[in-house]
């Protein structure tokens, strides 16, 4: 029936005012039931006195949280025992307070929300965003917007009328945040993007530039030209020369893309691109949007877009498509590879790891894969904390060890004690 806690689901043994922090998280957030009589470890230990119970629930929710949530109560019997089920809906007239504070779910738990995320909430409550706000520069131009949307879609010039279509020029009569970062000009602090290229190690930097201070479809443009100056070559088969991609671009361009549609714009901070032998990291600044979860972001195909006016211009240029996490695309692009993306998701940044592409390995021993796959998930790795990871003694790693070393696929770095592997 119910078998543990998640993101929209909470467990409580007994009745106590607790649970209301979960009330607001809901209510602000997403959608989540609450199951009074169930232990935190799933037990079920079931509530008396029913009626009663849920009046109490009524009343506390009706009495303490500020604008009244939309809920539904019921009771359902479990294991010869009665439980009390609590559905919370997301409101529209966020923030929902109890006691004076608004709260959010993380991952299991319940905590308060910062300054920053009470700012969303409020604009959130009146049908707006940080990117629907008034730019605090009017005196906006949109040179490469205007070349784009010839290229794309034929238009002749781009007028006030087509601003306004697109969003970006409103009725109140000011161009938006959206529009200020689509602008040719842009406040340097806010938005740009970082690049670095790594040597053999970090200490070897063999490029650093920033994008900033200029449209974001221009950052867009100077990031992917950098990624090509290093992910891709031409190689002579036969009389021809043929393009070759160390990292799939259309990965590259899918997690970038991402990056500048679905970050938190109220953020001053640059999106960060970390260029390695063996791998680029893409790092945005902000977490998940309101109401999606990592499971959500990782395996489905739903996107909450947090900002919809630059999603749209992306999507009207062909550059993303408006629907979707993006994951789904980015690993379709690794469907051949042994080596697949990973997804680092916190409160405060997504960061998308895409490893060089390599074809599927047919040759590696079930002990080869478990040692090779031990190495990828946390590489730099000594001798000694792959044994603990595989349960293999010492002699046994050190076999396959060799093995992979003379397959080229991975490198020891060091001497000693101190030697360690990682990916070649």
């Amino acid at each position: 029936m119910f078998e543990r806690e998640t993101f929209d689901l909470e467990f409580k043994e007994a009745l106590t005012d607790t649970f209301l922090k979960t009330v607001s998280a809901f209510a602000n957030y997403n959608n989540g039931k609450i199951v009074f009589g169930i232990a935190d470890d799933g037990e079920i230990r079931g509530i008396s006195a029913t009626r009663d119970a849920m009046l109490r629930i009524e009343n506390r929710i009706n009495d303490s949280i500020d604008p009244r949530p939309d809920y539904r109560l019921r009771s359902e019997s479990a294991a010869g025992k009665t439980l009390i089920i609590l559905e919370v809906c997301r409101g529209a007239d966020t923030p929902y307070y109890y006691k004076d504070k608004a709260y959010k779910r993380s991952d299991t738990s319940t905590v308060p929300v910062d300054r920053q995320e009470l700012n969303r909430l409020v604009l959130a409550g009146l049908n707006l965003n940080h990117e629907s706000s008034q730019s605090s520069d009017q005196n906006l131009e949109f040179e490469v917007l205007e070349k784009k949307l010839q290229d794309i879609l034929g238009i002749e010039d781009l007028t006030l009328d087509i601003l306004k279509t697109l969003g970006l020029y409103g009725k109140e009569g000011y161009f938006n945040v959206a529009a200020r970062l689509l602008s040719d000009r842009n406040d340097p602090a806010v938005s740009g993007i970082d690049m670095v290229k790594f040597g053999e190690n970090l200490n070897v930097i063999l490029f650093r530039g920033t994008a900033e201070g200029i449209s974001i479809l221009s950052q867009f443009d100077y990031a992917l030209e950098i990624f090509e100056r290093y992910y891709q070559y031409e190689e002579i088969v036969g009389y021809s020369r043929e393009k070759k991609e160390l990292i799939p671009k259309e990965a590259f361009r899918e997690a970038l893309a991402n990056a500048l549609v679905h970050r938190a714009w109220d953020i001053n901070g640059h999106i960060q691109i970390s260029m390695y032998d063996d791998r680029v990291e893409i790092s945005s600044p902000g977490g998940l949007p309101f109401g999606m979860s990592e499971e959500n972001y990782l395996n489905e195909q739903l996107s909450l877009l947090r900002n919809p006016l630059i999603a749209s211009v992306f999507s009207r240029l062909q550059m993303i498509e408006k629907f979707g996490t993006g994951v789904l695309r980015i690993m379709r692009q690794y469907r051949e590879s042994y080596i697949k993306p990973t997804f680092k998701i916190s409160s405060h940044h997504i960061r998308v790891t895409l490893p060089l592409y390599r074809e599927m390995l047919p040759d590696l021993s079930e002990g080869e894969l478990l040692v090779y796959e031990t190495v990828r998930e946390s590489y730099p790795m000594t001798r000694d904390a792959i044994d603990g990871k595989t349960g293999f003694d010492k002699a046994k790693t050190i076999r396959l060890l060799n093995k992979l070393l003379d397959k080229g696929l991975i490198k020891k770095q060091g001497r000693g004690p101190g030697t360690s592997y990682t990916l070649r």
